[in-house]
């Protein structure tokens, strides 16, 4: 449904994304960040997705055509060493989201995993008007909840062992410490429940899921 593109970062390197159109003018954005496999599949489906509900969508190819296989956690693990995640927040995410704005009036981001993470990195940006975390965030040294004005999704695991259940809880305190709009949720569905891909994906916690985002994008989008 989508196809390839190349856009500007914000310091005018050219970088690879996959686009899906809405196929109708002045259609909210949302930039879509992958997960530590690449830009995989099931990211393409999201945005595949997204197009079909109304919006504009882009995914930026962070690793640059790199494609992980989903078995290779050593080799996808390597990848995020790789990746400056700052870097990409600033540039890439950034750059995603004005390409988006030519054409949409409103954008804003959501991203799986090691994409989460990269989600709440980049939700200081002026481009922006919402953001959705799936089971990913940044480091807490590396995240300053007061100095985000836009309002948070976040999705989590209860089983999850990357991003804990207490460090949801000490996402969602911070959030409210700053008096950020947000709304968190959590499932009884394993980490990247999402990602129908996978042997982890929980189609009831999937679809939940899916519905509580449309819902939120077309509050903040509209």
């Amino acid at each position: 449904m989508g196809l390839n593109i190349s856009f500007p970062r914000t310091d005018g390197k050219k970088v690879s994304g996959y686009l899906a159109s809405a196929g109708r003018a002045n259609a909210p954005g949302v930039v879509v960040i992958q997960e530590w496999w690449g830009l995989a599949g099931n990211i393409q489906a999201v945005c595949d997705r997204l197009a079909l509900a109304g919006y504009d969508a882009l995914a930026p190819d962070l690793y640059g055509g790199k494609l992980v296989p989903y078995h290779d956690h050593h080799a996808a693990e390597a990848e995020l060493k790789k990746l400056d995640f700052g870097d990409a927040a600033q540039h890439t995410i950034r750059g995603a989201a004005q390409f988006l704005k030519r054409s949409s009036p409103k954008v804003g981001v959501t991203g799986f995993c090691m994409g989460g993470a990269i989600t709440m990195l980049a939700a200081t940006a002026p481009e922006l008007s919402c953001v959705a975390p799936f089971y990913g965030l940044p480091p807490e040294n590396f995240f300053d909840a007061s100095k985000v004005k836009i309002p948070v999704q976040g999705h989590f695991s209860n089983t999850d062992d990357f991003v804990t259940p207490e460090r949801a809880n000490t996402f969602e305190t911070a959030l409210k410490a700053a008096h950020v709009k947000h709304e968190i949720y959590r499932y009884d569905a394993g980490h990247a429940f999402m990602n129908e891909q996978r042997d982890v994906y929980d189609r009831a916690a999937a679809a939940q899921a899916w519905g509580r985002l449309l819902n939120f994008l077309a509050t903040h989008l509209a």
